[in-house]
């Protein structure tokens, strides 16, 4: 039961930009419980692509 799975490349330049607009357009709304989404998919769109270590430490820094 083997299948060919594809995978998207996606770039972090697309995930740095996509986060920066959902990160405004939070920033503009009124609403907590919409902000909460916004922000919860800027996370999930964020770690397509970085690993939640490497956040982790640049807290740390």
């Amino acid at each position: 039961m083997s299948e060919d799975l594809e995978f998207e490349e996606i770039s972090s330049d697309e995930v740095d930009r996509v986060v920066a607009a959902l990160e405004e357009l939070a920033g503009s709304v009124t609403s907590e419980t919409i902000r909460s989404h916004i922000e919860e998919l800027s996370n999930t769109i964020y770690y397509l692509v970085y690993d939640e270590d490497e956040e982790e430490l640049s807290e740390a820094a």
